[in-house]
């Protein structure tokens, strides 16, 4: 039974990080933040490249 009760207890503590976690994510708008960051990113990257377009 001690065992049993020690893995959900550890179960209950990675639900409740996780959660907590995520509040964190979206309360702060950290996952529209980090992707936008990465978009300019990849953009400064591929604006560099000369294409040309020919038809």
């Amino acid at each position: 039974m001690k065992k049993v009760l020690k893995v959900l207890w550890t179960i209950l503590k990675v639900l409740i990080a996780a959660v907590g976690v995520l509040f964190v994510v979206y309360f702060w708008n950290l996952d529209q933040k980090v992707l936008g960051w990465v978009y300019t990113q990849v953009n400064r990257i591929h604006d560099r490249k000369n294409v040309d377009i020919k038809f």
